[in-house]
């Protein structure tokens, strides 16, 4: 018997791509290769001084597995130099020379927890080394084992802990016995009297240094044996943010050398900051000083003198001097300086860098 009123069934097509169907985006291992193209980063530097531009491309891979990154230069006439090509992971490395036709290979991985293995090998050169780096105890002691491929003699050997390292290495002390002996290097570092003493042996030699630093003065002596070397190096810092804490003299020549950067104290110092500084080496009789002034952290202007090479020079910085391209105004920086020899003026020099940056 037929039904007089039949229901009507429809049937929907299969969802397609775009509306987010069939296979998911990313999801599982099939995701890798089923992403879309990758987001390319380009950075180019140039410098007026060489005349160069220093290009850099780089992308990430297979969701943030991989980095590939191409790395040539641009002289004044457009040809390429030193072109060379970069894939770095989290377990191995590859830097390739196109020019040289030459690779250094890279690979880092964990055995076992507490047990890390580590070699290097260049391709042309058909040497590297292996090294295994195993924790004792706690993370923060470690001992590593190296040796070159082809090996050359005993392993070195390396203990580090929380206040430095110590190394054993066997040399060759005399070619033509083809004798070899333990050589012994190590630093030590600890916090003394608010600073840091740093004691470094190398080759039979000692340097013993004491650096102290707060906001307003830097001071390191050295010095080193047997041959009894002193250095001492003090570095004298003045800003507005602490100008209430300087003395009344020190405060009067401020003004005096730096009168057409004088601010009122009303100003704001966390959006404005002056600060000024000497380098002073008691050694070598050398001395540099240095004028700071910086408008949040995009705008910078520095100027100062530096005795050893009886230069004077001044530099504008549009950007955070230290920071990457990506996070300055336009993600471009600029650099404009002048450099003026006290012992020819007339060949002062008016140079600029440049460093832009796209993402694609």
């Amino acid at each position: 018997m037929v039904d007089q009123n039949p229901q009507a069934i429809y049937l929907s097509p299969p969802p397609s791509a775009a509306d987010g169907g069939g296979a998911s985006k990313g999801g599982g291992f099939l995701g890798l290769f089923q992403m879309g193209r990758p987001k390319l980063r380009v950075t180019s530097e140039f410098d007026s001084e060489s005349s160069v531009f220093f290009n850099r491309i780089s992308c990430k891979l297979l969701d943030n597995l991989a980095k590939l990154k191409l790395t040539f230069q641009n002289d004044s006439k457009g040809e390429v130099l030193e072109p060379q090509v970069f894939l770095t992971s989290k377990f191995l490395s590859v830097q390739y020379d196109v020019e040289e036709s030459d690779a250094l290979l890279k690979a880092s991985f964990e055995i076992v927890p507490g047990l890390q293995f580590r070699a290097a090998h260049e391709v042309k050169a058909r040497q590297g080394e292996v090294a295994m780096v195993a924790d004792l105890g706690s993370p923060a002691y470690k001992l590593e084992l190296a040796s070159a491929v082809p090996a050359v003699g005993m392993p070195r050997a390396t203990l580090k802990f929380p206040l430095g390292e110590v190394s054993l290495e066997e040399k060759e002390e005399e070619e033509e016995e083809q004798k070899r002996g333990l050589s012994v290097n190590g630093i030590v570092k600890s916090h003394v009297l608010d600073g840091v003493c740093t004691a470094r042996y190398s080759e039979e030699n000692v340097e013993l240094r004491y650096a102290y630093k707060d906001e307003q003065m830097t001071l390191v002596p050295s010095i080193s044996l047997p041959s009894n070397a002193l250095s001492c190096a003090f570095k004298r810092r003045f800003s507005l943010q602490t100008s209430s804490e300087i003395s009344k003299v020190n405060f009067k020549a401020l003004v005096i050398i730096y009168k057409p950067f004088e601010m009122p104290f009303s100003l704001s110092c966390t959006k404005f900051l002056s600060m000024s500084s000497y380098l002073y080496n008691f050694d070598t009789n050398n001395w540099s000083a240095v004028y700071k002034h910086t408008v949040g952290k995009e705008y910078k202007f520095k100027a100062g003198y530096d005795a050893e090479v009886r230069l004077g020079w001044a530099s504008l910085w549009v950007g955070d001097e230290d920071g990457k391209a990506k996070t300055a105004p336009f993600k471009m920086k600029v650099q404009l300086m002048l450099q003026v020899p006290q012992d020819d003026i007339k060949s002062s020099a008016l140079m600029f860098r440049v460093k832009k940056r796209w993402d694609i």
